[in-house]
């Protein structure tokens, strides 16, 4: 996106400012006294300086650009930061495939189980069934003993009775025979 307005005729302006007078700017902005000589600035590097970051543009970002390369140690540092960094996401990724690994294998498990709860249910409700049919076919074999108890029941109500009957006829046989 190509800055506009006010921001292209400050950025054209930075672009065009002598290296002596941008010097001077660096070297008052950096100690805050007065500007250096116009010698001392040949000798240090031309550092563009930042602009106020007042965008009427509200998404448009201007870069500064980089005079002089990096150096050693900060490509090194940079170099075992990324390194460590590619380990640490690694590790984190790893850890999260072995969490979902766990997690399949539990659900894999899991669904083992409920197939076995399944089958034995299954199981228990064929049985159930069959000796719901083995009972509905001893059911006339059950009623046939219900009528055989209650006639053995009478059957024993009219024994008592004969029984306590041929005692009297015992007790009157023995006042007859007494007499």
């Amino acid at each position: 996106m190509a800055a506009t307005g006010d921001d292209a005729a400050a950025m054209d302006s930075i672009s065009r400012a002598p290296a002596a007078h941008l010097a001077a700017l660096n070297a008052a902005a950096s100690s805050g006294g007065p500007a250096e000589a116009p010698e001392d600035a040949a000798e240090s590097p031309a550092v563009a300086p930042k602009k106020p970051s007042t965008n009427s543009d509200g998404g448009v970002e201007t870069a500064e650009e980089a005079v002089e390369p990096a150096d050693p140690d900060i490509n090194e540092l940079c170099t075992d930061m990324f390194e460590k960094m590619s380990v640490f996401l690694q590790g984190e990724l790893t850890g999260t495939c072995e969490d979902y690994r766990l997690l399949e294998n539990m659900n894999k498990l899991t669904s083992l189980k409920y197939m076995e709860m399944k089958d034995i249910s299954i199981n228990i409700s064929r049985n159930l069934q069959d000796l719901n049919n083995k009972y509905a076919s001893l059911q006339p074999y059950l009623d046939q003993i219900n009528q055989i108890e209650d006639q053995v029941s009478s059957l024993e109500q009219a024994a008592y009775k004969l029984d306590a009957y041929s005692k009297k006829l015992e007790a009157r046989f023995k006042k007859l025979e007494k007499r």
